[in-house]
Order: structure tokens, then C-alpha cells, then sequence
């Protein structure tokens, strides 16, 4: 798991509250350029740390996962921890 620090924990931070959004308003919350947001969120769909929800398959809406509630709770390690995606799963699991 190779993450963007720190726009792509900022994500999963504003995704935290449990509240669905989309990349505009992502954009808007973290001050970062949206086409860079909509490049970012499909990696963290990837990886299992944000889901795409909403009616339509192609709402724009995102929701953390519980994966990615890992991942922020770990945040501080992201960078010391060789293998972080295994700390994140063994939370999860």
C-alpha cells in the first residue's frame, strides 16, 4: 500500500464521521486541487480504504471503510512501519 502523505490520510480523516461525500466537497475541505482528489480516491478504493457508494454506481460518492478507520488510526506508523498494510489488516481482522 503506497499512500499520498498526507493528502490521502487528510481523505480519510474528513471521511471519519461516518458522512458519505464526493470530491468536490473533498476538494474544498482539504484546499486541494479536485482533479487531484479524483485521481486519489479510486487508489483508495483500491486498497480497500474507501468504498464508492451511493443510488447510482456512478454517484461520486465515497465512505470509509473500516479498513480505512484502520489505516487512520495508524496513521503515525505509516511511514516507520515496513509493512503497514499488515498492521492495518491485522486490526481489521
Amino acid at each position: 500500500m503506497k499512500l499520498a502523505v498526507p493528502t490521502d490520510f487528510d481523505i480519510l480523516d474528513a471521511l471519519s464521521d461516518g458522512k458519505r461525500n464526493n470530491a468536490v466537497n473533498l476538494s474544498h475541505i482539504l484546499d486541494k486541487n479536485r482533479a487531484y482528489i479524483n485521481t486519489r480516491l479510486p487508489i483508495l478504493t483500491d486498497y480497500g480504504l474507501v468504498e464508492r457508494i451511493g443510488p447510482a454506481p456512478k454517484s461520486g460518492l465515497y465512505a470509509i471503510t473500516a479498513k480505512g478507520q484502520a489505516a487512520l488510526t495508524h496513521r503515525d506508523a505509516y511511514e516507520n512501519d515496513d509493512d503497514f498494510e499488515a498492521r492495518v489488516e491485522a486490526t481489521v481482522a
